[in-house]
């Protein structure tokens, strides 16, 4: 008994490993691909690694893999089940009977009540059932082309049992339509339910375009889960065509994009229409032309179309005929896919995707014959439409089929990348527009070409270039070597990406229809609460603001009215026709609670202007100071302070020993500093001084005052700083007699004592000028290690 059960896990292993093999990678076709290509591939396939023809210690079970891919594939209903679950399901996993034994039956026995439902039976929900792996990885990238209806139930379900004949018409209605069919187990798949927002069960949601959406009707009803699938397809897939428009309509090919157009007696389209529109959109732009409206009886005749039948017409760049059309009474979802698949590329295409690139020059190192794709380097200009156009003509004429040959262009601005790689090797045009490459990939990367040599003027001579484009293409279909040139490419740019916009708009759509669908009627009052709490707050907080402004208006009108300049301003001395202003530039007083903000930690880049000022002369030089920098006020790197010396002297005599070479006391008169103004760059420690005897305010005397003074000192040139103000003489007794009062008393050798008198109005000519200086960078600046700590004392 070992050795089967030995044998059954090793079976179970393989069976695991070939559910997680792709059986399409194995072959190497498309999802897309019929009978005899399958067929066709497992035939090369089988011929390459048959073990009597590859010794390779792979080749036996490269073998099985190949065989037993194609057995699945080949198998319509085993390739269903894959295709629509991403796995093989050999034998349903063993169910109990629901119809012999209900546990519930004991629990109502003496009432003679029974739960039986001899005509349902809830294996077809465990048939179809996906898990959370399969709905991420399959449906949800199908959704982009085919919607998918989802059933979620449970075992002990009463309500999913009545449900099932409904369910199982809805698959007859449904599904041989093009809508894909599931169910999923809410129990063993609970992160998937709450992740649908499911509410109870059973639950019917539609899965299109990567979204979710729970179906809140009545699930009896046939007829409206029908018309819940059609409201939930996109808006507007279906233009409406009249006389007036079908032109334009026909002529819109230039996006790319074939036409068809969808002939039908009366509105709303069916929805098997809507659902094969919805399965092309990317590669056909469809119109309706409702035949019962006068409007549109002009394109009845033009195309010869039959009143009582629906006709689908399906149009390339010529827009005088179609190159294939349908007229049945009902028009069957397989013959439209197959029309739709012949031709579902414009003769001559643009290449603006990846997924264009892969279904026009699909890779092909492995086929015994090549496919080629012969591509024309354009600009989107219209002055390149004569060459795409003798192009398309040439693809036309041509006998070539489209499994060896197909024909295309690009932009080079668009896939500029693509383009450059073309253009890198040998033997390739300097310039490549209205060039013609011909194209063999080997793989998904690298790509084997060869340019069309000699100049490619289709206006000027098609026949010329006619002839040596078939002989190129002629010459490299029967070559038994590949093309001489190789290049390695990346993903090209999708063209057809939404912007930015798009997908903002999409995004608020696609809320608006979450919130729409998940808020019940239970939902609506909290929601109406919260936003009601938002707007009183808000209007709340308007009011507030409203009645400061008011308050502030009436202080000023106050303020303004008043007589006196103190009753306004009794601290700065600024006079009242002046208030307003400063209201506008805030001229801050130099304490020792705000010394660090106007010093200390000024960001970088900004300055404080600072006037020193006693008891005395703040009412006189604070309004000019104020004057002065009035033009400043905007200016967001500067502040304006002013520092009264009765407290900050011993600050100030710090700041200017810091600034000395050598350290020393300084015996300073105060009312030789009032009129100063300083420039204090907190971050880069260093500041600049105005006064009104400061060599570099005095003009061009007081610069070469400065030389001298800075030569005549030498190393000691910063001594100057106190010796212009009379700051190194002690104070006598005559020194409360100052410079500014009475006039300075420095004599210079055979001058008169007065002659250098300024008196206080004059102390801030000159600073305009010292400003201008400043901010061009052209004035002193003394730098210190520290800045002192103020006490204001």
């Amino acid at each position: 008994m070992k050795w089967i059960a030995y044998i059954l896990i090793v079976l179970y292993c393989v069976g695991v490993c070939f559910a997680l093999t792709d059986p399409y990678k194995i072959l190497g076709i498309h999802k897309s691909a019929t009978a005899p290509e399958i067929r066709k591939a497992y035939k090369q396939l089988a011929k390459e690694w048959h073990p009597d023809k590859n010794s390779g210690p792979n080749a036996e079970d490269k073998f099985v893999e190949i065989t037993q891919a194609y057995e699945l594939l080949s198998d319509p209903e085993r390739r269903k089940q894959y295709d629509t679950f991403g796995k093989i399901i050999e034998e349903p996993r063993p169910r109990a009977d629901y119809r012999k034994f209900d546990p519930m039956d004991d629990l109502f026995a003496s009432t003679g009540f029974r739960f039986r439902y001899p005509d349902r039976d809830i294996t077809l929900f465990h048939k179809l059932s996906i898990s959370t792996r399969a709905f991420e990885n399959v449906l949800v990238p199908k959704s982009y082309r085919v919607p998918h209806l989802l059933l979620f139930y449970s075992d002990w379900c009463f309500a999913c049992l009545q449900v099932e004949p409904v369910w199982r018409r809805v698959i007859e209605e449904l599904e041989p339509i093009g809508v894909g069919i599931a169910t999923v187990h809410t129990e063993n798949e609970p992160m998937l339910s709450r992740r649908v927002g499911v509410h109870s069960l059973p639950c019917l949601a539609i899965l299109i375009d990567g979204k979710t959406s729970v179906y809140k009707e009545s699930l009896f009803s046939v007829q409206k889960i029908v018309e819940f699938v059609r409201y939930k397809m996109p808006y507007r897939m279906v233009t409406s065509v009249t006389d007036d428009s079908v032109q334009d309509f026909l002529s819109g090919w230039v996006d790319n994009k074939v036409r068809a157009l969808l002939f039908q007696k009366n509105e709303p389209i069916r929805l098997r229409y809507l659902l094969t529109v919805f399965y092309h959109s990317d590669r056909v732009a469809f119109g309706f032309v409702q035949m019962s409206s006068s409007n549109t009886e002009g394109i009845r005749l033009k195309y010869q179309v039959q009143n009582d039948m629906d006709s689908l017409l399906l149009f390339n760049e010529n827009i005088d005929r179609p190159v294939a059309s349908i007229s049945m009474s009902d028009i069957p979802v397989q013959t439209m896919q197959d029309v739709i698949n012949n031709n579902k590329y414009l003769l001559l295409p643009r290449l603006s995707s990846q997924a264009m690139l892969d279904a026009l020059c699909p890779p092909g190192w492995s086929r015994p014959r090549k496919r080629l794709c012969v591509l024309l380097v354009s600009q989107n200009t219209p002055y390149h439409d004569e060459h795409r156009q003798s192009l398309r003509r040439f693809a036309q004429e041509s006998n070539y089929t489209p499994d060896r040959v197909r024909f295309m262009y690009v932009f080079q601005e668009r896939q500029a990348d693509f383009v450059h790689a073309l253009t890198a090797g040998s033997g390739s045009p300097a310039e490549p527009l209205l060039h013609v490459v011909i194209l063999w990939r080997r793989d998904t990367n690298h790509i084997k070409y060869e340019w069309l040599s000699g100049e490619t003027d289709w206006a000027a001579s098609y026949n010329e270039t006619k002839e040596r484009l078939e002989a190129a293409i002629e010459r490299i279909l029967h070559a038994s070597q590949a093309l001489p040139h190789e290049a390695v490419v990346g993903e090209l740019i999708d063209e057809h990406a939404q912007g930015l916009f798009t997908k903002v708009f999409n995004k608020i759509l696609m809320t608006y229809d979450l919130m729409r669908d998940s808020l019940g009627k239970e939902h609506v009052l909290p929601a109406i609460s919260v936003v009601a709490t938002i707007a009183v707050i808000l209007a709340a907080g308007y009011i507030m603001t409203y009645l400061m402004k008011l308050e502030e208006t009436r202080v000023q009108e106050e303020c303004n009215s008043a007589k006196e300049s103190k009753n306004c301003n009794n601290k700065t001395g600024i006079p009242t026709q002046q208030s307003s202003q400063q209201q506008q530039l805030k001229l801050h007083e130099m304490r020792a609670e705000t010394f660090n903000g106007l010093v200390r930690l000024l960001k970088p880049g900004c300055r404080t202007i600072l006037l020193l000022v006693d008891t005395q002369s703040r009412t006189k030089l604070l309004p000019k100071f104020h004057k002065i920098v009035w033009p400043y006020r905007k200016n967001k790197t500067l502040l304006f302070a002013h520092l009264n010396l009765d407290r900050g002297l011993s600050w100030y005599s710090q700041l200017l020993t810091l600034s000395l070479p050598e350290p020393r006391e300084l015996k300073i008169n105060p009312r030789n500093c009032i009129g100063t103004v300083l420039s204090l760059n907190g971050l880069r420690k260093y500041f600049c001084m105005y006064h009104a005897k400061h060599p570099e305010c005095m003009g061009t005397k007081g610069n070469k005052r400065m030389a001298r003074m800075t030569k005549h000192m030498g190393s000691n040139a910063s001594n100057g700083l106190g010796s212009f103000m009379g700051f190194e003489d002690s104070l006598s007794e005559d020194s409360d007699d100052s410079d500014v009062e009475q006039g300075n008393r420095i004599e210079q050798n055979g001058g008169d004592r007065y002659s250098q008198v300024i008196f206080q109005e004059n102390l801030l000519d000159g600073l305009p000028n010292w400003l201008d200086r400043l901010f061009e960078g052209t004035t002193h600046r003394y730098y210190i290690n520290y800045w002192p700590d103020f006490t204001g004392k």
